[in-house]
């Protein structure tokens, strides 16, 4: 079991520019919290704290006025979510939805603490904008990706990134899960999927899309 010193010498790349005093705080104010797969990290109204996933996978989303939901990234084991504390980064306002997609175990530091921490360490200030910018710039291909390619193109692209994932050609996704990821209706991934198979391009079962064409799935996510 990875002690709390072990897990931020891993994980945190400014871990050895902080002071005894600075990493005693991240010891201090850090807490393990665990969540049931679907529930929800926190609200657009919330601010969470600091995330560290010690296991499991968390989902990244908003939802549109028609409740639409834009699946814009998702973080599993090792990687550090900084929108469930983007109230601790200045001039930085972006409202999602995290929610746990599978049983998940976190590390959570205090948003005061991050940035009392980075208002006077200026490595933990350069990571925090330095993630952030990193997210932001994934949501933003991915609303890209939801207003200017076919739908067909993020498809494949998405089978392709699952694929390469789980080093497996059989995708263990529902067409309402695959639908949330792509940002679009289940009747149109539905749609999608059926015409792949009738390419056989994949093979459809129930929760499973299985690969059977990487060439010509490859041909159409470009």
């Amino acid at each position: 079991m990875q002690t709390k010193n072990n897990l931020f010498q891993k994980y945190y790349p400014f871990w050895n520019n902080l002071s005894e005093s600075e990493k005693e705080q991240f010891k201090t104010y850090s807490g393990t919290k665990t969540f049931k797969k679907g529930e929800n990290i926190n609200r657009t109204d919330e601010c969470a704290g600091f995330v560290l996933i010690k296991s499991g996978q968390i989902r990244i989303y908003i939802v549109s006025e028609e409740g639409r939901e834009v699946t814009l990234y998702r973080l599993s084991e090792g990687n550090i979510c900084i929108f469930t504390a983007q109230c601790v980064l200045d001039s930085i306002s972006f409202d999602v939805i995290v929610e746990a997609e599978q049983d998940t175990e976190l590390m959570i530091l205090s948003p005061g603490r991050f940035h009392a921490v980075s208002e006077k360490n200026i490595f933990v200030k350069c990571f925090g904008y330095e993630l952030a910018t990193k997210r932001l710039s994934d949501a933003m291909w991915t609303l890209q990706q939801v207003l200017f390619m076919r739908a067909d193109k993020r498809l494949a692209l998405l089978l392709c990134e699952e694929m390469r994932k789980s080093r497996c050609d059989e995708i263990k996704l529902t067409h309402e899960q695959i639908a949330k990821y792509m940002g679009s209706a289940r009747e149109v991934v539905s749609r999608l999927l059926k015409y792949f198979s009738d390419e056989e391009i994949v093979k459809l079962s129930r929760g499973t899309v299985k690969i059977i064409d990487r060439e010509k799935l490859m041909e159409i996510a470009g």
